[in-house]
């Protein structure tokens, strides 16, 4: 009966993730624990200088509530006349008891696992699923990928800030940005009264509107050292959604700063998380793909303009970064959700730079990586190389947020290996006309006219791990009206 089936779909759309979530709260406690006891004192000031550097084109500045999102730095942070310890820092903030990392109540729980099975979970998905992953539908083929939409990280996020709405029922509940990157997800959120911060034109968001005792969920991609310090300040309650993947990422950064290393992060520099890991950063670059990393390589070993290269990456550095001297020790990290060959290759890159640069006895001291490559991102991409392995497949419909990074890159492998691919944020996208509006892997928008052959077609489908199930079901819905209309 409906019972039972609600009982079964609860278990398919938490049966990936739900056996994690103990190993995810002992990973996240770990993550925000590590290293130094807290500031003596818990001393606190905030120079509001605007923006230390011009590390990204937005720099974020810390004045009377309002930050300057986008910007690599954020304000120099003062404790005690002197520069902060930042894991420290994040130490004492996060152990402070208006910090939340974790679930608040077994019966809101509870009735947020019942709200996201209804809202999220496909029958379509799981007849795929049960019929190996390939089902026909009026001359229409789908083949899914077997490793694909929510992961385990975004799930929770996206459990605990509907969590937030519902245990804090009558409070002013803010969140520093999208929850995730899925325009319905967040819709959904907004629907709840839940306020977004969001960086205006100029990248400014604007904490003002925050209060004393007021409710902020942190996102998935985390949130900066200097939000977590306003809001510290503010005192206000902090649901802290951010991925433990994101925080082991952080890790690493505070190893390159313990062994004296700048930190070489693979990441956009515009994108939330790689804002947050800089933030958390002492001395960084950011490079945002394989031909960047070889510029900086070939100024390791050869040297060059320090004026080009400051021009090049003017976007993208700490506070008086120096390439000349800040670059003969380094560590990699990377933004999560980047393509993982390319992360692996940047820092296969950089180690035999620096092994050709100061020999291999001293090799430890000049290099480190770890690997901070998130689970989920790899899988969702190995899972999409092996589906265009089958050549009869037209073309792939990759569903996710057109922001979404993970997502892009899916569609970014299709493209390299010549196959065909279509990047919808929402099922809407796909029109009655036969058109499809589309983002392409350059980020810009184009509509495409009859874009389904004509007869049989197969698809392949994947999605970004930010995407419920439900999104793929309408969208592959949509096409097969398509088809019914053609034979109409």
């Amino acid at each position: 009966g409906p019972s039972s089936d609600s009982s079964h779909k609860r278990m398919l759309l938490f049966e990936r993730s739900w056996a994690q979530l103990s190993v995810l709260c002992f990973t996240s406690w770990v993550a925000a624990s590590a290293g130094a006891s807290p500031a003596p004192n818990g001393g606190l000031a905030f120079a509001a200088t605007g923006g230390m550097h011009s590390a990204r084109p937005m720099n974020l500045g810390l004045r009377q509530g309002v930050s300057r999102a986008g910007g690599s730095s954020v304000g120099k942070v003062l404790m005690n006349s002197q520069s902060v310890d930042k894991r420290a820092e994040r130490r004492r903030i996060v152990s402070n008891p208006n910090f939340n990392r974790n679930f608040l109540g077994k019966d809101t729980k509870e009735e947020v696992e019942g709200m996201m099975v209804e809202e999220f979970t496909s029958d379509l998905v799981k007849e795929l699923i049960d019929q190996s992953y390939t089902i026909e539908r009026d001359d229409v083929t789908i083949k899914l990928a077997q490793s694909y939409g929510f992961c385990w990280g975004v799930e929770r996020a996206v459990a605990m800030a509907y969590e937030a709405r519902s245990f804090y029922k009558e409070d002013t509940i803010h969140i520093t940005n999208e929850i995730i990157h899925n325009p319905g997800v967040n819709k959904r959120l907004k629907d709840m009264n839940i306020n977004f911060i969001n960086p205006d034109k100029s990248g400014v968001k604007d904490f003002s509107v925050v209060g004393e005792g007021d409710v902020v969920v942190l996102p998935a991609f985390g949130a900066s050292l200097e939000e977590m310090q306003l809001l510290d300040e503010k005192g206000v309650r902090i649901v802290d959604t951010t991925c433990p993947w994101v925080s082991k990422v952080w890790n690493a950064v505070d190893m390159h700063k313990k062994k004296d290393m700048t930190s070489i992060i693979h990441g956009k520099y515009g994108h939330e998380e790689s804002i947050a890991t800089a933030s958390f950063a002492e001395t960084y670059l950011i490079v945002k793909d394989m031909e960047e990393a070889e510029y900086v390589a070939k100024y390791i070993l050869e040297g060059g303009s320090k004026e080009e290269f400051m021009k090049k990456f003017k976007n993208a550095h700490s506070e008086g970064f120096d390439p000349e001297k800040d670059l003969k020790k380094v560590g990699i990290a990377n933004q999560t959700t980047m393509f993982k060959d390319e992360t692996a290759a940047i820092a296969k890159l950089f180690e035999r730079t620096m092994l050709k640069k100061f020999g291999p006895e001293t090799l430890n001291d000049n290099f480190l990586a770890l690997d901070t490559i998130c689970d989920a991102t790899q899988e969702r991409q190995d899972a999409i190389i092996e589906l265009i392995e089958d050549k009869s497949i037209d073309f792939v419909l990759v569903v996710g947020g057109w922001d979404s990074s993970n997502t892009g890159h899916l569609l970014e492998i299709c493209h390299l290996n010549g196959v065909e691919g279509y990047h919808v944020d929402m099922a809407d996208r796909i029109n009655a006309d036969g058109s499809i509006e589309h983002r392409k892997i350059d980020g810009t928008i184009e509509v495409t006219k009859d874009f389904l052959p004509k007869g049989k077609v197969n698809i392949g489908l994947t999605s970004g791990a930010s995407t419920p199930d439900a999104y793929m079901q309408d969208a592959i819905e949509r096409i097969v009206m398509l088809k019914k209309l053609e034979k109409a």
